[in-house]
């Protein structure tokens, strides 16, 4: 039996559902042309942080304020300066070669949490080639001045002002940390999103306890990372039914992949799986999931496609209650 994989996400054209995030595996050409190779639909590629965009202007600012003190470029032609290292000029090229290398979607991304200089970033991606681009929305609330809602709007009106920016589609990838996600969603695509992606995952600080250092901890994710997701697509599938959804952290293995598109993903992503496994991951993935199909007779992804997401389960409810009472219950029968 031939099994169509095939899927349309953020209104592109896709082989598959399985998508590499971005990593830095999606930082490198021969790595991208690996993951191609291996079957990925998409690739996301890294993104473009504050801080590059930060380096990139001081360096300029740096040029102009030697410039001041020096008579002969008064009113002259300032002089060329290598930016290509960092910030936006590194980003560019990296779109640019990506989509040169490539015959699958380059998607690129930004991190942003207010309107501003993000647009015309937005835009410069968009020259660049990219086919779509995610917007990660990243942000840890810690003024106490700061109300929730003063947040959202905050958020809102970067979705706004880049999707304004641009023609091809705009993701915007979520933090699960909203006060009221199902609302921040609706009102996310109603800002311009062409499709969600969730969740953004957080890498939290870690201590040193030899110098009580606050540093950074890469931690790859795991299986049991999927729930939170799986929770939330399945209930915003029900109440955003056209829209694009990508389910991103703890996918691993072809259960994970079944689970995300059963509740109702559009698409699901995998980084850590594919830095643990390397590229080779996704072809297994691939293979698997047409395996799953075939067995259970179904002719395409897009059969199974939210068949059990809150609107399709046969208990709805099951996604909103916390399932307190079972597990304690199932853990005092096994214990």
């Amino acid at each position: 039996m031939s099994i169509d994989l095939s899927t349309t996400y953020l209104g592109l054209e896709l082989s598959g559902p399985i998508i590499a995030s971005a990593s830095p595996l999606t930082g490198k050409l021969p790595s991208l042309k690996a993951l191609e190779d291996a079957g990925a639909a998409a690739v996301v590629l890294p993104s473009l942080f504050e801080e590059e965009v930060a380096a990139e202007e001081f360096a300029v600012a740096d040029l102009m304020d030697v410039g001041e003190g020096f008579a002969e470029f008064s009113g002259g032609v300032l002089p060329e300066m290598d930016l290509s290292g960092i910030g936006t000029a590194q980003r560019l090229r990296h779109v640019e070669q990506a989509k040169a290398a490539l015959s699958i979607p380059v998607i690129a991304s930004l991190n942003a949490t207010a309107p501003g200089a993000w647009s015309r970033f937005a835009r410069q991606m968009q020259d660049a080639g990219a086919d779509a681009l995610e917007l990660n929305l990243y942000t840890v609330a810690a003024n106490p001045h700061e109300t929730a809602s003063e947040v959202e709007a905050r958020h809102l009106d970067a979705i706004a002002a880049v999707a304004s920016a641009v023609t091809i589609p705009l993701a915007v990838k979520l933090s699960p940390f909203y006060t009221a996600v199902a609302n921040f969603a609706g009102r996310a695509l109603g800002a311009g999103a062409s499709g969600l992606v969730m969740f953004n995952r957080f890498y939290a600080p870690d201590l040193d306890l030899d110098t009580f250092a606050v540093e950074p901890k890469l931690e790859l994710s795991h299986s049991s990372d999927l729930r939170l997701p799986l929770r939330w697509i399945g209930i915003i599938r029900s109440q955003q039914p056209t829209a694009s959804l990508a389910l991103t952290s703890g996918v691993h293995t072809v259960a994970d992949v079944v689970k995300g598109l059963a509740v109702g993903s559009t698409v699901v992503c995998t980084t850590s799986g594919v830095l643990h496994d390397g590229p080779g991951l996704i072809t297994t993935l691939r293979t698997e999931l047409e395996e799953w199909l075939a067995a259970r007779e179904y002719t395409s992804v897009s059969e199974l496609r939210g068949s059990a997401s809150a609107s399709n389960a046969g208990d709805a409810g099951a996604f909103e209650r916390s399932q307190y009472m079972k597990i304690i219950q199932s853990a005092r029968d096994r214990y």
